[in-house]
């Protein structure tokens, strides 16, 4: 009995440690380098900008992308970064992912709406540039 519970216990953990890898996949680039992050935060922001163009999501990102993001690292990204570094899945790399989760987070707050503007600067433009591109066709 002994040893069903001790495999039944681990088979648990495993199912709890392969679930959050699995989450972490999806926003991984939020644990690396500020320069990756934001490569990755604007493409799902652009995402996000032709959704909304295409008449597919019911509000512009442009208009809280800001608050949202730093919810986003506050209430997911930074939780799930903890978890992975508590169960050691990743050994010492588990405490250097949370540790630029959090600068990241920090680097948001402290100039993330000049981003999100240069981001709705460039979106505008190459939206624009792509109408006319395409009525001129």
């Amino acid at each position: 009995y002994r040893n069903a519970n001790s495999k039944s216990c681990s088979d648990r953990k495993a199912t709890i440690v392969m679930e959050h890898m699995i989450q972490v996949s999806d926003v991984a680039h939020t644990c690396e380098h500020w320069t990756v992050y934001r490569k990755w935060n604007e493409r799902y922001f652009v995402e996000c900008c032709h959704a909304y163009r295409q008449g597919r999501a019911e509000h512009d990102p442009a208009d809280d992308w800001y608050p949202s993001e730093l919810g986003f690292l506050d209430f997911y990204v930074i939780p799930l970064a903890q978890k992975l570094q508590a169960c050691g899945v990743f050994g010492p790399l588990g405490e250097a992912y949370l540790s630029t989760a959090r600068r990241n987070r920090q680097q948001w707050e402290a100039c993330g709406q000049q981003v999100v503007e240069e981001m709705v600067e460039r979106y505008r433009l190459n939206y624009e540039n792509s109408n006319n591109n395409n009525n001129n066709n």
